[in-house]
């Protein structure tokens, strides 16, 4: 059974009748309904009040599995949806649609943010507004809601999600990151990849910080650091566009 052995899943936070209630809440904002609670509120459990608490679980296994389900409803989506468009360009679009940024869009209309469980330190350092936690969270969603209602109806809830945010890139209204305009510029130029290599972290569990390097080609550019892996990548990635369009127009 589901939840029974620690040693074979993880262990959510208890489901109170009044966190019920506000689970309750939350699945007629996104309008999916779970056959088990405790699997929507482990997604919402971030590490920080899983540290705190000390007894329970946090969603990053959740968010492990979200973002893999994820990617593959998105490239399924794009590949039957945009027969016309090739290979480059469907990559363009899926690496903005899966982005911290069109995430945390989600969730934001989702009000995710009032229902995450998160710990005292973090919430005074206004963790509920952070857009990794955000993103991370719905990544989290998309695990849980796979795990108890299965692909169909993560892919129809996943779909509904991401067609504006498709919409939004089709008609260039999305917002663009150096992670984002660098990987157009390398495939562009290139017609490869940046590859991210993580240099170290440091700082306690709670407090973290990453740094990240970019490799193009056969030259590496960083370390970029933050307090997200994610974060710390686009700051690698910022170093990196500067470095290359500076270069390139020193050429001309």
């Amino acid at each position: 059974m589901l939840f029974q052995q620690k040693s074979e899943v993880e262990l959510p936070p208890p489901v109170s009748e009044e966190r019920r209630q506000e689970l309750f809440l939350f699945e007629k904002h996104a309008g999916i309904r779970f056959k088990n609670l405790r699997f929507l509120n482990l997604a919402f459990c971030h590490r920080s009040f899983a540290n705190e608490t000390g007894h329970v679980d946090n969603n990053e296994k959740l968010e492990f599995l979200g973002d893999s389900v994820l990617g593959l409803i998105v490239c399924e989506y794009l590949y039957r949806e945009f027969p016309d468009k090739n290979e480059g360009e469907l990559a363009r679009i899926k690496s903005f649609v899966v982005s911290e940024a069109s995430l945390e869009t989600i969730a934001k209309k989702l009000r995710v943010e009032n229902f995450i469980l998160i710990g005292r330190g973090e919430e005074f350092s206004g963790g509920r507004s952070k857009t990794a936690i955000l993103a991370d969270c719905m990544e989290g969603i998309i695990g849980a809601y796979f795990l108890d209602s299965g692909f169909k109806s993560t892919r129809s809830l996943v779909r509904r999600l991401i067609a504006p945010e498709i919409d939004k890139v089709l008609e260039d209204r999305h917002k663009k990151d150096y992670k984002t305009l660098l990987q157009e510029h390398v495939q562009k130029e290139y017609k490869s990849y940046p590859r991210y290599l993580l240099e170290k972290k440091t700082g306690p569990d709670h407090d973290r910080t990453f740094w990240v390097s970019v490799k193009i080609e056969d030259k590496q550019y960083g370390p970029g650091k933050g307090k997200s892996k994610k974060e710390a990548e686009r700051a690698a990635a910022g170093i990196a566009y500067c470095a290359i369009t500076k270069k390139e127009q020193e050429k001309t």
